[in-house]
């Protein structure tokens, strides 16, 4: 079951690239979209993660960073960032396969992968917004949107 609203965020520390880790908690103090997406390279996986890069300029003036989550490879993410021009990190949940989103509740058990879902957490590490897309779906980002407005009006 995806964790919710008011849930802790659970901390991880994953490859942003095969010789950088990168923490959850290195992020307190700002606001922190999680992006759990299938894998690279799939039609829908690449249209949302585009998306959220033209989108980074808005994010950042809600003091929130973006990170993307999959079961692919370091190295893998990093073709698929070249490829795609991507500005932000995307962290390599693959060795535990699936640890950090089975944590969060977006493991699908059924293909190895994670599910479609994003989480909005508070500068103090709070679950404030997440939603559960189903796979084939691009949620957009006005889910993202109205929960960083809602955390900035706080």
């Amino acid at each position: 079951m995806i964790l919710e609203q008011g849930t802790p965020a659970p901390d991880f520390e994953l490859h942003a690239t095969p010789d950088q880790k990168l923490k959850r908690s290195d992020f307190l103090g700002k606001n922190l979209i999680l992006v759990f997406y299938p894998a690279d390279w799939s039609p829908v996986c690449g249209d949302q993660v585009s998306l959220y890069n033209e989108m980074l300029s808005i994010f950042h003036k809600y003091n929130a960073d973006i990170l993307g989550i999959s079961v692919d490879s370091a190295w893998c993410h990093d073709a698929f960032m070249e490829n795609r021009k991507l500005h932000f990190p995307l962290l390599a949940d693959f060795n535990p396969k699936g640890e950090v989103s089975k944590a969060y509740g977006v493991y699908n058990e059924e293909n190895g992968t994670s599910k479609r879902a994003l989480f909005v957490i508070d500068p103090e590490g709070t679950i404030q917004w997440s939603y559960l897309s189903p796979d084939g779906i691009n949620p957009g980002a006005d889910g993202i949107i109205d929960a960083l407005e809602n955390l900035k009006q706080k």
